[in-house]
């Protein structure tokens, strides 16, 4: 992860200009981002209290002190440890103190802080108003710097290798967990950790987020592979589908449509346009040839510290693309009590359209049962 005094900068200089007058950022995806610290989200408190002027400090139970110190971030802000019968809180109060803010501040808390911690921050340091911390670190993260893409590209290519062998564990009489066990061995061959591991045969490929189970293999199923891992701080995710043997009745055909979906996302991505045409572009495909009803959810989603995060390709988001935005494009196609398939790809916007951070065959792999 290589997070640099530089994003805290970054985000001082948001809040600056939002009239944020602090942010506190507990364990989460912006603590990563900020610090390159992956914080434990326990009941004792973590918090990286950044003032919109002056330094940062981030405040930590004294037994998670030698795990934040060995991730560098005592390198970049100071790092001050709490005991088991002090207020926390306490010095959270002092940061915000030193740093001088205004009579009448403003705070930003980061979006996934329990309630309970927002809750005692509020009575331990009263403020005229208080905003979600998307309003500071939204637009940080929302366009990839190269270097990000770079890391993104890194694990992108690492997600591909682990596809490439996923035909070697696709076999009648096994089980959706034992594939999806050999399939994470993969995934931390090629990566820090893993994110999910989702396969899915038969009717199961029918629910887009299916808990990989039991379900033993058979010839003629039809298996939606999607997984993720998570290598130097940025995520990948990809998904194919694939086949042990003959296809079953029009999944071929059902196939061929999403592909030719899939590429006109992709085709569609450029600079200015909404994100929302993106998911248009994929969707009109699926529409024009009959399964409309079997698409139910967006075409993309962002991609970068978080499998998960904005921009959003979907419906209603009318937010222009801009170069250095990163996200999937994934049109899904289920038919409830048969199957289902997904073709996903990260891209990354560039100044001419997009370049495919994923490139394993995107065809469906037909797996040879005998």
């Amino acid at each position: 992860m290589p997070a640099t005094l530089a994003r805290v900068r970054r985000a001082q200089e948001a809040m600056r200009a939002r009239g944020v007058d602090a942010l506190f950022v507990g364990p989460s995806a912006d603590l990563r981002y900020l610090l390159g610290y992956h914080a434990l989200p326990l009941e004792r408190l973590t918090l990286l209290v950044v003032p919109a002027e002056g330094d940062a400090a981030l405040v930590v139970p004294e037994l998670e002190a030698p795990r934040a110190v060995a991730s560098g971030a005592a390198d970049l802000v100071d790092v001050r440890t709490w005991g088991e019968t002090e207020d926390p809180f306490r010095h959270v109060a002092d940061v915000v103190r030193a740093a001088g803010v205004a009579d009448r501040p403003v705070y930003a808390v980061q979006d996934r802080l329990w309630s309970a911690f927002t809750l005692r921050l509020q009575e331990a340091i009263p403020a005229d108003g208080w905003v979600a911390g998307t309003t500071v670190m939204r637009e940080l993260r929302l366009t990839k710097t190269p270097e990000e893409i770079a890391a993104l590209r890194r694990v992108g290519r690492a997600i591909d290798d682990v596809h490439r062998r996923v035909p070697d564990l696709l076999r009648p009489g096994r089980t959706e967990s034992e594939v999806g066990r050999d399939i994470a061995e993969l995934i931390l061959a090629e990566h820090d950790e893993v994110n999910f591991v989702i396969v899915a045969s038969g009717p199961n490929g029918a629910s887009p987020h299916h808990e990989t189970a039991d379900r033993v293999l058979t010839a003629g199923d039809a298996v939606v592979v999607d997984i993720g891992g998570t290598g130097d701080g940025y995520c990948s995710d990809n998904t194919r589908n694939y086949v042990l043997g003959a296809p079953p009745d029009g999944y071929q055909e059902l196939h061929d449509v999403l592909l030719a979906a899939q590429e006109a996302g992709v085709a569609s991505v450029r600079p200015g346009i909404a994100a929302e045409e993106v998911d248009a572009a994929a969707r009109a495909v699926i529409e024009a040839a009959g399964y409309g009803e079997f698409f139910v959810h967006r075409t993309g989603h962002g991609i970068g510290v978080e499998e998960h995060e904005e921009p959003w390709i979907v419906a209603g988001n009318d937010e222009p693309l801009r170069e250095g935005m990163a996200f999937s494009v994934e049109p899904g196609i289920y038919v409830p009590g048969r199957y289902g398939a997904r073709i996903e790809d990260i891209v990354a916007v560039t100044a001419s359209g997009a370049e495919r951070l994923n490139t394993v065959d995107h065809d469906l792999t037909v797996v040879p049962t005998g």
